[in-house]
Protein backbone atom coordinates (compact mmCIF):
# COMPACT_ATOMS: atom_id res chain seq x y z
CA UNK A 1 0.00 0.00 0.00
CA UNK A 2 1.66 3.31 -1.13
CA UNK A 3 1.51 6.14 1.22
CA UNK A 4 0.63 9.87 0.65
CA UNK A 5 4.11 11.05 1.08
CA UNK A 6 4.35 8.56 -1.78
CA UNK A 7 1.87 9.45 -3.50
CA UNK A 8 2.87 13.25 -3.43
CA UNK A 9 6.36 12.82 -4.36
CA UNK A 10 4.95 10.51 -7.38
CA UNK A 11 2.56 13.60 -8.17
CA UNK A 12 5.04 16.44 -7.96
CA UNK A 13 8.21 15.05 -9.85
CA UNK A 14 5.68 14.50 -12.72
CA UNK A 15 5.54 18.53 -12.66
CA UNK A 16 9.17 19.13 -12.55
CA UNK A 17 10.05 22.07 -14.46
CA UNK A 18 6.22 22.77 -16.02
CA UNK A 19 4.98 26.25 -15.70
CA UNK A 20 2.00 27.07 -14.62
CA UNK A 21 0.81 30.98 -14.44
CA UNK A 22 -1.77 32.92 -12.55
CA UNK A 23 -3.13 36.38 -12.90
CA UNK A 24 -2.32 38.30 -9.97
CA UNK A 25 -5.03 41.67 -11.34
CA UNK A 26 -3.36 45.46 -11.28
CA UNK A 27 -1.27 47.17 -8.56
CA UNK A 28 -3.08 49.43 -6.81
CA UNK A 29 -1.58 52.14 -4.37
CA UNK A 30 -4.32 51.10 -1.75
CA UNK A 31 -3.19 47.31 -1.67
CA UNK A 32 0.23 48.43 -1.43
CA UNK A 33 -0.42 50.82 1.36
CA UNK A 34 -2.76 48.22 2.97
CA UNK A 35 0.19 45.65 3.00
CA UNK A 36 3.19 48.48 3.99
CA UNK A 37 0.89 49.17 7.01
CA UNK A 38 0.26 45.82 8.27
CA UNK A 39 3.96 45.02 7.71
CA UNK A 40 4.95 48.23 10.27
CA UNK A 41 7.01 49.81 7.78
CA UNK A 42 7.38 53.07 8.71
CA UNK A 43 8.88 54.73 5.23
CA UNK A 44 6.50 57.30 4.01
CA UNK A 45 7.55 56.32 0.44
CA UNK A 46 5.64 53.19 1.35
CA UNK A 47 2.98 55.05 3.09
CA UNK A 48 1.49 58.00 1.27
CA UNK A 49 0.63 57.47 -2.02
CA UNK A 50 1.03 61.45 -3.03
CA UNK A 51 4.64 61.06 -1.70
CA UNK A 52 6.66 62.61 -4.43
CA UNK A 53 8.54 58.78 -4.64
CA UNK A 54 5.99 56.55 -3.66
CA UNK A 55 6.89 52.79 -4.09
CA UNK A 56 4.91 49.59 -4.01
CA UNK A 57 6.56 48.15 -0.88
CA UNK A 58 9.25 45.49 -2.29
CA UNK A 59 7.64 42.77 -0.21
CA UNK A 60 4.19 43.19 -1.48
CA UNK A 61 3.55 41.43 -4.55
CA UNK A 62 5.92 38.47 -3.96
CA UNK A 63 3.91 37.98 -0.78
CA UNK A 64 0.90 37.47 -2.90
CA UNK A 65 -0.43 34.22 -3.46
CA UNK A 66 -3.96 35.56 -5.22
CA UNK A 67 -4.65 38.89 -6.49
CA UNK A 68 -6.03 41.32 -4.06
CA UNK A 69 -9.19 39.56 -4.09
CA UNK A 70 -7.58 36.71 -1.96
CA UNK A 71 -9.10 33.28 -2.43
CA UNK A 72 -12.74 31.65 -1.54
CA UNK A 73 -12.81 29.22 1.05
CA UNK A 74 -13.01 26.49 -1.14
CA UNK A 75 -9.33 27.13 -2.25
CA UNK A 76 -8.33 26.32 1.08
CA UNK A 77 -6.94 23.29 2.94
CA UNK A 78 -7.93 22.51 6.02
CA UNK A 79 -4.42 24.14 7.60
CA UNK A 80 -4.65 27.60 5.50
CA UNK A 81 -2.81 27.37 3.17
CA UNK A 82 -4.12 27.12 -0.20
CA UNK A 83 -4.88 23.62 -2.47
CA UNK A 84 -2.40 24.55 -5.04
CA UNK A 85 0.24 26.50 -2.78
CA UNK A 86 2.76 23.26 -2.86
CA UNK A 87 3.09 21.50 -6.01
CA UNK A 88 1.91 17.77 -6.30
CA UNK A 89 -0.05 17.53 -2.46
CA UNK A 90 -3.72 19.06 -3.49
CA UNK A 91 -6.10 16.62 -2.13
CA UNK A 92 -3.35 14.44 -0.24
CA UNK A 93 -3.67 13.98 3.26
CA UNK A 94 -0.19 15.48 4.27
CA UNK A 95 1.33 18.06 6.21
CA UNK A 96 3.10 21.07 4.45
CA UNK A 97 5.28 23.57 6.25
CA UNK A 98 7.30 26.68 4.58
CA UNK A 99 11.02 25.81 3.98
CA UNK A 100 12.93 29.19 3.85
CA UNK A 101 12.40 31.63 0.69
CA UNK A 102 14.91 33.85 -1.10
CA UNK A 103 13.91 36.94 -2.88
CA UNK A 104 15.83 38.79 -5.66
CA UNK A 105 14.47 41.86 -6.83
CA UNK A 106 15.05 43.10 -10.68
CA UNK A 107 13.46 46.13 -10.76
CA UNK A 108 10.68 48.27 -8.75
CA UNK A 109 7.14 46.34 -8.92
CA UNK A 110 5.31 47.82 -11.60
CA UNK A 111 2.51 50.46 -10.32
CA UNK A 112 -0.70 50.71 -12.36
CA UNK A 113 0.17 47.57 -14.05
CA UNK A 114 -1.14 43.84 -14.53
CA UNK A 115 1.07 41.27 -12.53
CA UNK A 116 1.22 37.46 -13.86
CA UNK A 117 3.39 35.07 -11.29
CA UNK A 118 5.15 32.38 -13.44
CA UNK A 119 6.03 28.74 -10.90
CA UNK A 120 8.31 26.35 -11.86
CA UNK A 121 8.60 23.16 -9.65
CA UNK A 122 12.56 22.92 -9.95
CA UNK A 123 13.31 19.90 -7.33
CA UNK A 124 11.79 17.13 -5.10
CA UNK A 125 13.90 15.52 -2.99
CA UNK A 126 13.94 12.68 0.10
CA UNK A 127 14.98 13.32 2.88
CA UNK A 128 15.11 11.17 6.11
CA UNK A 129 14.46 7.70 6.58
CA UNK A 130 11.07 6.02 7.16
CA UNK A 131 9.17 6.94 9.47
CA UNK A 132 10.41 10.35 9.72
CA UNK A 133 10.90 10.73 5.84
CA UNK A 134 9.86 13.59 3.89
CA UNK A 135 10.25 15.85 0.77
CA UNK A 136 11.71 19.22 -0.26
CA UNK A 137 10.39 20.76 -2.63
CA UNK A 138 12.05 24.04 -4.39
CA UNK A 139 10.10 26.10 -6.78
CA UNK A 140 10.52 29.39 -8.48
CA UNK A 141 8.48 32.05 -8.99
CA UNK A 142 8.61 35.38 -11.64
CA UNK A 143 6.78 38.26 -10.86
CA UNK A 144 6.36 39.93 -14.53
CA UNK A 145 4.67 43.10 -15.06
CA UNK A 146 2.38 43.49 -18.72
CA UNK A 147 4.64 46.23 -19.87
CA UNK A 148 7.71 46.70 -17.60
CA UNK A 149 8.73 42.55 -17.68
CA UNK A 150 10.20 40.83 -14.64
CA UNK A 151 10.75 42.41 -11.65
CA UNK A 152 11.30 39.39 -8.94
CA UNK A 153 12.12 36.10 -8.98
CA UNK A 154 11.17 34.20 -5.96
CA UNK A 155 12.78 30.73 -4.65
CA UNK A 156 10.68 29.10 -2.55
CA UNK A 157 11.30 25.65 -0.32
CA UNK A 158 8.16 23.42 1.24
CA UNK A 159 8.42 20.30 3.11
CA UNK A 160 6.13 17.77 2.66
CA UNK A 161 5.82 15.23 5.40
Amino acid sequence: MRTELEHARDRAEAMIGKRETRELGTVRPAESVAFAVAAAETDSRFLDPEHPAFAVHPMYLPSLLRGPQGGSDREYRADGMFRDEVPGTDGIDVRLMAGGQSVTFLRPAPLGEDVVVGRVLDTVTTKGRAPDEFLLLSVTKTYRGAQSGAFAEVVEKFIVR
